[in-house]
């Protein structure tokens, strides 16, 4: 795990809630304090859907942020800074499925339940931390190294300046 400070986060609320930047990522869950607090819970409830839509969720558990980041960005805009937001992402099955492909891990990926980095806003300062979420407790911290290095990375390349704190 590692904790990541956005250098600049005028820029970084850009790609978040107007470009495609983290558009394919998934969102757990996601919470907004301005005048009253958001709370929104990103798990899909199949039920609501027909059969015609069931099969196009991919056998996915949460929303896209594509498919949210405009009810945010809402809560958001306006002359005011948010008190503070907490957003929980995480990879797609396809992102997953990607990534365990390119690092060539020795241990059993099953094992690994999500990929995760959580947003926090605290009304001055956002910090990104990273996480792994495992089905069962193992010792190799091998997928852990990979994901803050990936994390790392994918900030690069999308241009997002920070400072990593841990």
């Amino acid at each position: 795990m590692i904790a990541l400070t956005i250098a600049d986060v005028k820029k970084f609320m850009q790609q978040l809630l107007i470009s495609n930047t983290f558009d394919d990522f998934l969102i757990q869950k996601a919470s907004v304090t301005t005048y009253a607090h958001f709370h929104i819970d990103g798990l899909l409830h199949e039920d609501f859907f027909d059969s015609d839509k069931k099969e196009s969720l991919q056998e996915r558990e949460y929303l896209y942020w594509k498919e949210i980041k405009e009810y945010i960005y809402n809560f958001i805009k306006g002359k005011r800074t948010p008190l503070n937001f907490k957003f929980t992402f995480c990879l797609s099955p396809q992102q997953m499925s990607n990534f365990f492909k390119a690092e060539s891990f020795s241990l059993d990926t099953s094992f690994i339940r999500n990929l995760i980095f959580n947003l926090y806003f605290d009304g001055k300062n956002l910090t990104c931390t990273t996480a792994t979420s495992y089905k069962q407790f193992i010792l190799d911290k091998s997928v852990d190294i990979s994901w803050d290095i990936y994390t790392k990375n994918f900030f690069q390349k999308m241009q997002i300046a920070f400072i990593q704190v841990s």
